[in-house]
């Protein structure tokens, strides 16, 4: 009788299925951290040795890479940098735990080309990817789609609520559109025309903000028909044209709000206007210009969000998760939400 050990012998010693301890040496799937540890233990017990490989597994480092996937939208400026850098805060922590990462960047927002990063992540061997994406279903469809194939996706910046992912990592935007309608309903008188300008519905983010500003804009006795919405994808020229032709539709005219990323396209028309300073203009986030355009006095505010946190958050998330079976228990909402304005720029 041979007294090779087997997979089998390990599955046995451990009391799991051979499938389990293939998910183990192979990284597939996630393991709970209580088992991982038994299958650990009776490897090297039994000083199996996988058929590919000449030594017996000691270390977690034996084991294949893990591989994490993160597909990004065309988006250019403070949120690339600062995302940017969270991924590769989190690429430092993660490598001596032997953890790979993969990036994705999108250069359209057409569905399809995110779909297409997602299952090249997948052929690639992704464990578990992060995504920012369009609130699209066949998007949606996609992820639910790798969930069932037992790779977990979290979504981080705009969320894809009805996907089946894991969790959001992002900011409370539903909040911090209520907060800008706080800020601009002070600064215009109650009868003003407003212009609220959306870089694209289709992101969820995009599309909560509105929501939360509207609502409370609302709330504050400002009616529908004062607020004139209009989508730009974050284009600098068709941003410039929007406001162009707000301002003569409406001379009134008396405040912007910016759920749109241009944001020097809005400023740029109501100086060619001769409008700054009359027309208020509130947006989000922060970046080398915005800075600059509130010294100036074209930017009355901006609030900003932690989108360091956005792009590191999710890679720690997810290899907590398939390395150690710690699920998160509900959305990761950032409540650090500030308000900056001329006098307080870092």
């Amino acid at each position: 009788m041979s007294n090779r050990v087997t997979i089998q012998t390990v599955a046995e010693r451990a009391g799991v299925s051979r499938g389990t301890v293939d998910r183990v040496i192979n990284n597939r799937s996630y393991v709970r951290a209580e088992v991982r540890e038994r299958i650990l233990r009776a490897i090297k017990e039994t000083g199996y040795v996988p058929p590919r490989q000449t030594q017996p597994i000691e270390q977690p480092d034996s084991f294949p890479p893990l591989r994490l996937g993160v597909v990004l939208p065309n988006w250019t400026g403070s949120f690339k940098n600062e995302i940017s850098e969270g991924i590769a805060k989190a690429r430092s922590e993660l490598t001596p735990y032997h953890v790979e990462i993969r990036v994705c960047v999108c250069e359209t927002d057409l569905p399809i080309e995110c779909i297409e990063h997602l299952d090249a992540l997948a052929s690639w061997g992704a464990q578990g990817i992060a995504l920012c994406a369009l609130n699209d279903i066949v998007i949606e469809s996609k992820v639910r789609e790798l969930a069932k194939r037992g790779i977990p996706c979290i979504t981080f910046n705009s969320d894809l609520p009805d996907s089946k992912r894991l969790c959001f990592v992002g900011q409370d935007y539903a909040k911090s559109g209520r907060i800008a309608a706080e800020l601009l309903s002070k600064c215009v008188p109650h009868g003003a025309h407003i212009l609220a300008m959306v870089g694209n519905l289709e992101y969820h983010g995009h599309r909560t903000r509105l929501d939360g500003f509207c609502a409370r804009m609302h709330e504050l006795g400002f009616s529908a028909v004062q607020i004139e919405i209009t989508e730009t994808y974050n284009n600098y020229r068709l941003t410039c044209d929007k406001v162009r032709q707000a301002l003569e539709n409406k001379p009134d005219l008396a405040a912007i709000y910016m759920v749109n990323r241009s944001v020097t396209g809005c400023t740029d028309a109501l100086r060619q206007a001769g409008a700054v300073g009359r027309v208020h203009v509130i947006a989000h986030d922060v970046s080398a210009r915005t800075k600059l355009l509130l010294q100036e006095g074209s930017l009355d505010f901006t609030i900003t969000q932690d989108m360091v946190r956005q792009g590191y958050l999710p890679l720690i998330l997810l290899r907590e998760l398939l390395h150690k079976g710690n699920r998160p228990q509900e959305d990761q909402l950032s409540t650090r939400i500030s308000i900056i304005c001329s006098q307080n720029i870092d």
